[in-house]
């Protein structure tokens, strides 16, 4: 589905930042959490489903523990998600309680979602709540995440549920306008893109930038979250948070913000699945060759079509498929941890067994254990 807008949108993934939750890290902003709930509720009246992805409870923590600045020790920032969360789920009640909408409260980690099972339990839960009304806040498990799983910010976080629930739209409200050509803080002369693709070549660039002082994205997350979602098919729209009436102007199709549209069209959960890994544990270099098999023809990725093996990789994890260039073209299951795909490089399907002394698969990726970038 490509939308110019989200009139026709009937499920809806909103994700704020830390920075409008707890106004600029000074504590729950209540009345922009009511705001926020009073529109949604307008929406499910009309029949839009709506999942919420709240940023948050780390800031909130290090409010309510009385310290100067945000921590950077891991174990520091977990006791401080722990502390924030419990206000943040209370406050999210609070606000659509007068609404009569009763709100569930799920905490993921990267780990969640990169487990086959645990993808599907997610997703079956979430829509579960749609379907029975309820309005899921999703936030990163901060209070157990690490270095190795973390997902890193909730920009990343919304575009995997978005892929997850197979959303038509993300809206991601933040502290600024939108995607400009230029960083407004530094050129006065700075103009609002209106609308772009999410596949635009330069839109990293673009966007540059870091983050704000009490959450961990910027405008750079946030065209990487576009990207992500976009590999789906839905929309994402970059907004100010503060603008009245936001999420129910863009469910009436009113231009607000940066939308940047998606060229592609829905692709089945397991492939979003393989295709939303964050981390990847390897990757295999095809040849030309292999590249057109698999890009053209959508074939199986044989041994003889590789020509490198990096990483270290288990069979059965997920693996990066690069051109000759360099250039990520696909992502897909290892039927070969990487010493024997190592060992098999080249080597025709009938030949596996003389150098492995067994054949596990005749393809080093099956296609249907295989998504490619498009």
């Amino acid at each position: 589905m490509t939308i110019q807008n989200l009139t026709q949108a009937q499920l809806i993934v909103v994700k704020v930042g830390s920075s409008l939750v707890t106004d600029g890290g000074r504590g729950i902003d209540q009345p922009a959490l009511d705001n926020w709930a009073t529109q949604i509720a307008r929406l499910i009246q009309s029949g839009t489903q709506v999942v919420f992805v709240s940023s948050g409870a780390i800031a909130e923590g290090i409010k309510q523990l009385g310290w100067p600045k945000r921590p950077t020790a891991i174990n520091e920032l977990q006791a401080a998600a722990a502390v924030g969360q419990m206000s943040i789920a209370q406050a999210y009640q609070k606000a659509f309680a007068p609404h009569k909408i009763h709100t569930a409260q799920i905490l993921l980690t990267h780990d969640d979602l990169s487990n086959r099972t645990r993808y599907l339990n997610a997703r079956s839960t979430l829509k579960t709540l749609l379907e029975k009304g309820i309005v899921p806040i999703i936030n990163e498990n901060d209070t157990v995440t690490t270095d190795e799983i973390k997902l890193g910010d909730n920009d990343t976080l919304g575009a995997l549920i978005t892929n997850l629930v197979e959303a038509d739209a993300l809206i991601i409200l933040t502290d600024q306008q939108g995607l400009y050509d230029s960083d407004p803080r530094k050129n006065p002369a700075a103009r609002l893109i209106p609308c772009i693709p999410a596949d635009y070549p330069d839109l990293e660039t673009i966007a540059g930038g870091a983050g704000s002082s009490v959450g961990t994205g910027g405008m750079y997350t946030k065209v990487t979250a576009a990207k992500r979602a976009a590999l789906s098919g839905a929309a994402t729209i970059v907004a100010s948070g503060k603008e009245p009436d936001i999420l129910v102007r863009l469910k009436q199709g009113q231009s607000i913000g940066t939308l940047f549209t998606s060229s592609h069209n829905r692709i089945s959960a397991r492939k979003q699945w393989l295709l939303g890994h964050i981390q990847i544990s390897g990757s295999v270099t095809v040849d030309h060759g292999a590249e057109r098999a698999l890009t053209q023809n959508h074939a199986s990725l044989l041994p003889v079509g590789c020509i490198r093996a990096d990483g270290h990789f288990h069979r059965g994890e997920l693996i990066s498929v690069l051109n000759p260039e360099g250039k990520e073209i696909a992502r897909g299951l290892a039927n070969y941890s990487s010493s024997e795909t190592a060992k098999i490089l080249q080597t025709d399907t009938d030949h596996i067994a003389a150098k492995l002394g067994y054949t596990a698969e005749a393809e080093l990726i099956h296609r249907d254990n295989m998504a490619l970038h498009r």
